[in-house]
């Protein structure tokens, strides 16, 4: 009996768990559902909206809620992989014209990645909305940075309608140097910041890194209900090669791989989930890349057998570089050379030293030691800056 009383205790204890981790995560609400918050800064204005795929209220696009909501929506700009988030990495945004709204498109990805003048003289308030993933080069804090200028030089109001950082746990990897600042990196931050994008934005301005006297007045509604050791799972992808939590958790470490020869999936079922050669065996997984929706113009190694790693079911840790340093070692063993684009791997370090400390065969740990005073100044500074627990 006190057995049998024993299991149902355990079992009711379960279901208590379980129904608060399920009620704390119906009570946050990311900052675009917090109505309240930002309507009343629209009203009369005309509004600009930085949105993509992600930008949802509660499965309605923010563009579509906001016009029920009588709000003059007048433009729509576009960053990378476009409005609707269907488009390649890298490839052309162009503008246009919304075929639901009827609104104008204008593209902020690739030569204008700044508005021109006269498509900020159509709106009085920015709204940004787009879903993050708390790494340096994830282009869409640069294209953020840049819209906060452009706004700034229009005297239009920023709004940062805050959403959860998927890799808010970690804060890693070396300080981006002035020299090595581009789209993949504008910020002297590490490479995982441990920031949400309203946090950031008030970093950003805090610190004057926008264009002297570019600051705008800026608004951030927060995540309500959020905290930072709460998990959450993106609830839509926020880029075509980033289909799900274990591509996010696998990105700040595997991104590295874009500069080498080695394939991490894209043109498969399973883009930044894996990892491989045609020459270099780095495992036993094999896979083959295609021309598939998201990489949908030659992928690395296409119609080629990759012989790696399946790392689906892998522990991720934040930024892991020992994948990285185990390559390296298995090309130099067979002669082929491995950083065949240097200059893109110093821009998504931020940095030449991680590179030249590969090569010159220093470990993880020595590698990390030398990042810890940088991280340890970027944590002081960013502190005042911080809007969650």
């Amino acid at each position: 009996m006190l057995k049998r009383l024993g299991l149902l205790t355990v079992f009711f204890l379960l279901c208590l768990t379980a129904f608060g981790v399920q009620a704390q995560q119906s009570e946050l609400q990311v900052g675009a559902s917090r109505f309240e918050q930002y309507l009343p800064l629209l009203k009369g204005k005309r509004v600009g909206l930085v949105v993509n795929q992600t930008s949802t209220v509660g499965g309605t696009h923010l563009v579509d809620a906001l016009l029920a909501k009588q709000v003059k929506v007048t433009t729509i700009f576009a960053p990378e992989h476009g409005f609707r988030g269907n488009q390649d990495a890298g490839a052309h945004i162009s503008s246009g014209v919304d075929a639901k709204t009827g609104l104008p498109i204008v593209s902020i990805y690739g030569k204008n990645k700044q508005p021109s003048e006269e498509a900020m003289s159509q709106v009085d308030v920015v709204l940004f909305d787009i879903q993050d993933v708390g790494v340096r080069f994830y282009t869409y804090i640069s294209s953020m940075h840049y819209m906060m200028q452009a706004s700034a030089a229009a005297k239009a109001e920023f709004i940062v309608l805050d959403r959860p950082n998927p890799n808010i746990a970690y804060v890693d990897g070396p300080i981006l140097e002035p020299q090595f600042r581009s789209f993949v990196g504008m910020h002297p931050i590490p490479v995982l910041h441990g920031m949400t994008v309203g946090e950031l934005a008030q970093m950003i301005v805090g610190e004057n890194w926008l264009d002297e006297g570019m600051n705008p007045e800026l608004t951030v509604v927060p995540v309500a209900n959020y905290s930072r050791d709460m998990r959450y799972s993106l609830p839509i992808k926020p880029s075509p090669n980033l289909p799900n939590d274990q591509a996010i958790g696998l990105y700040p470490s595997l991104c590295f791989f874009e500069a080498t020869p080695v394939s991490i999936g894209r043109g498969t079922d399973f883009p930044f989930q894996v990892l491989g050669h045609d020459k270099v065996a780095l495992g036993e997984f094999t896979f083959s890349p295609r021309s598939i929706v998201g990489a949908a113009s030659s992928p690395k190694l296409e119609g080629l057998i990759a012989k790696g790693l399946d790392l689906r079911q892998s522990q991720v840790r934040g930024l892991d570089l020992g994948w990285l340093i185990s390559a390296y070692e298995r090309f130099v063993e067979q002669d082929e050379a491995f950083f065949t684009s240097a200059g893109f791997m110093d821009k998504l370090a931020g940095t030449d030293a991680l590179r030249l400390a590969i090569e010159s065969g220093q470990s993880e740990a020595e590698i990390r030691k030398s990042w810890q005073a940088g991280l340890d100044a970027f944590k002081a500074a960013r502190q005042k800056y911080l809007l969650y627990p």
